[in-house]
């Protein structure tokens, strides 16, 4: 598939993104090499989580001198995001992490957002996941500024995929929490979609249709990794969950404290909804309780609150559901509620927060 799109595309010089694990313990990586042949260019697999600048300015200094016409990701979400960051970097010819300030997202102080203007990428990119936290779908992507320990935005509408590979033959490579835990992600997606109160019926019946898959899928793949069908159904209930995002919905609480979690502790992308997004949404339930009577239902239990559900079937996958699960503990409650209070969606939770004191109640819950 990927050597068709080349050929579609036309692309003669394919740099290459991925994760070390499939590069250098699989052989995924070299049949992507023997079909690409003299095509493939280039390989980068120096990713971290949460992607910290530096990371993207060696992509970029690895990129570069190859003149790549053609970007591709095969990995997790941090690959996603600094493949996508990385064709901004190269059309701006920005080469460390200081020369990459100008063009993230910034939060106001009033919770407004300040989006750069930008011309956006010339370089395609396209995407095979290896997990489920959707970011391929998106045209915004995260990278950690270790001077401030605050994960960043980057977005352009030309910074969205051309194309996303969903192949659940090269999922099963992935280990089962990254897998599980991305999963729960996806879910919180959902959550988050159905718990809005300005959503929409288009919206909300992608995402009910994501948790009924991801509910069915995601016990299964645990229950027996070989089952490509429910692996596949995983993914298209990733895809399903990111249709709101992409059009533009705001998410809430349970993402922001995530990208705070990441960004600044290095809690897994995926163990930030596994933690939250149960106290989130049991949290917001005073203000869209009838909201997420929806997710009752796409779970098939309308009679039992969405929290509830969230968290059995969270703890089903054997995931973590505390703060001090991931490695938190009381003293980091404060600078936690300071970082979520900066995130671009902590001011557009459906339960109004005044200020970042207002936050440490609800993580105290989640410790």
């Amino acid at each position: 598939a990927l050597a068709d799109e080349a050929a579609t595309i036309g692309a003669r010089r394919v740099f290459l993104v991925c994760s070390n694990t499939l590069n250098n313990k699989t052989d995924e990586i070299d049949k992507v090499r023997r079909a690409l042949g003299a095509k493939l260019v280039g390989v980068f697999d120096k990713v971290r989580p949460h992607v910290p600048r530096e990371d993207v300015s060696a992509a970029v200094a690895s990129a570069e001198p190859l003149s790549p016409d053609l970007l591709v990701s095969i990995g997790g979400g941090s690959c996603t995001d600094l493949t996508k960051i990385l064709a901004v970097c190269l059309k701006h010819g920005l080469r460390t992490p200081e020369s990459m300030e100008a063009y993230h997202i910034v939060v106001n102080a009033d919770h407004t957002v300040t989006a750069p203007a930008f011309e956006g990428p010339d370089i395609p990119v396209v995407i095979a996941p290896t997990t489920l936290s959707g970011g391929e779908f998106n045209a915004l992507s995260g990278a950690t500024d270790k001077v401030t320990n605050v994960k960043q935005g980057y977005a352009h509408p030309r910074m969205t995929a051309r194309a996303v590979i969903m192949d659940p033959a090269l999922t099963v490579h992935t280990p089962e929490w990254i897998w599980l835990s991305t999963g729960v992600r996806s879910f919180d997606h959902a959550f988050e979609t159905l718990g809005s109160l300005n959503s929409n019926d288009w919206y909300d019946g992608m995402a009910m249709n994501a948790v009924r898959l991801l509910s069915q899928g995601l016990p299964r793949v645990k229950a027996n990794p070989d089952d490509l069908e429910a692996r596949q159904m995983c993914q298209m209930g990733a895809w399903c969950s990111m249709t709101s995002i992409v059009c533009g919905l705001p998410m809430g609480i349970s993402h922001a404290v995530g990208h705070a979690l990441g960004g600044s502790f290095d809690v897994p992308h995926g163990y930030t909804s596994c933690v939250m997004a149960p106290f989130a949404l049991e949290y917001n339930s005073v203000v869209n309780g009838e909201r997420q009577k929806l997710i009752s239902i796409a779970f098939g239990q309308p009679n039992r609150p969405a929290h509830e559900l969230a968290d059995a079937a969270i703890r089903g996958l054997g995931m973590p559901r505390s703060l001090t699960a991931v490695g938190l503990k009381e003293a980091d409650l404060a600078p936690l509620a300071g970082y979520t209070f900066q995130d671009i969606w902590c001011g557009t939770n459906p339960r109004p927060i005044a200020n970042a004191d207002a936050l440490v109640p609800l993580l105290r819950k989640a410790l």
